[in-house]
């Protein structure tokens, strides 16, 4: 390959990297603003579940020996996965980190694929999870960037139901947990059964019920349930946008670095090239004379 040849692939290699980066970094400014708007959505949204929880609390502390089908523990048969991943990558390891852990957790927990289902909220975990033949008896994709409660009530609805009819007798949320925009924690948490509620822990408010507060405590369960899945929704969306902001991050800085390197490199061919046609000048110069 000729020196001018050499130059003009070099060259060519810089202005990709050069073109690289402008996505990279576009993408990394984007993710940056979409994770700012659902950090304060996955905060506004907790103030609802809590008022729930109050309410819920108040039964309890009002009602002695309160039974719901949601709060008591029976016998493990069958458990049920309702698991969150995004629905792209270029997020660096935020998907393969939770299905990675996931899958651990199976094949720990059963013996075989008959003792749970899975309810998959995201293409990358469907796709990943229907490949490898594993139970997925209900999804969603396609969700917004910033998903309304009414996007995810099918599947969460469903999932709750599956353990209120006794197909599962446990539920696991598995998603991402948000630390912070550089951090995001593979997490398993039990949905169902609901864990006990204190009658003593934080019940200030007496509330007076119509029909009756068992009937209330029925209404609001599934709904208590549905809104921890939407919750663990949003903050999953959150931990998705700082993964995919850090993965840009690098890459913005990968590319500056190969530029950097491609520039050197195209500096001293030219400057070797430079050099090799003066000492021809030089050396012809010496003949003639």
């Amino acid at each position: 390959m000729s020196v001018g040849q050499n130059l003009r692939d070099i060259k060519r290699r810089i202005r990709s990297f050069q073109n690289t980066r402008q996505i990279t970094k576009a993408m990394e400014m984007v993710a940056a603003a979409k994770l700012r708007r659902a950090q304060e959505r996955a905060e506004a949204a907790r103030p609802y579940a809590e008022k729930m929880r109050e309410v819920i609390v108040s039964i309890a502390a009002s009602t002695r020996g309160i039974r719901h089908p949601m709060l008591e523990t029976r016998p493990v048969r069958k458990t049920g996965y309702l698991v969150i991943t995004a629905d792209r990558g270029l997020a660096g390891s935020y998907n393969s980190n939770l299905l990675r852990t996931l899958t651990k957790t199976l094949r720990e927990r059963h013996q075989n694929s008959d003792e749970y289902v899975i309810f998959a909220v995201g293409r990358k975990g469907r796709d990943f999870l229907k490949k490898r033949g594993y139970p997925v008896i209900d999804e969603i994709t396609g969700l917004a960037d910033s998903p309304q409660f009414l996007d995810i009530k099918p599947i969460a609805s469903r999932a709750v139901r599956f353990y209120a009819e006794e197909k599962v007798d446990q539920l696991f949320l598995v998603y991402n947990e948000f630390i912070n925009p550089v951090t995001q924690r593979p997490v398993e948490k039990q949905l169902l059964p609901l864990a006990s509620f204190d009658a003593e822990e934080g019940a200030k408010t007496l509330y007076e019920y119509e029909p009756s507060a068992e009937e209330v405590l029925g209404e609001l369960l599934p709904r208590y349930a549905e809104t921890l899945i939407y919750s663990a929704l949003l903050e999953a969306k959150a931990g998705e946008f700082g993964a995919r902001m850090a993965a840009m991050g690098n890459a913005t800085d990968n590319a500056t670095e190969l530029i950097q390197q491609f520039t050197l490199q195209y500096n001293r061919v030219r400057q070797a090239s430079i050099t090799q046609e003066i000492n021809e000048i030089v050396a012809g110069a010496n003949a003639l004379s």
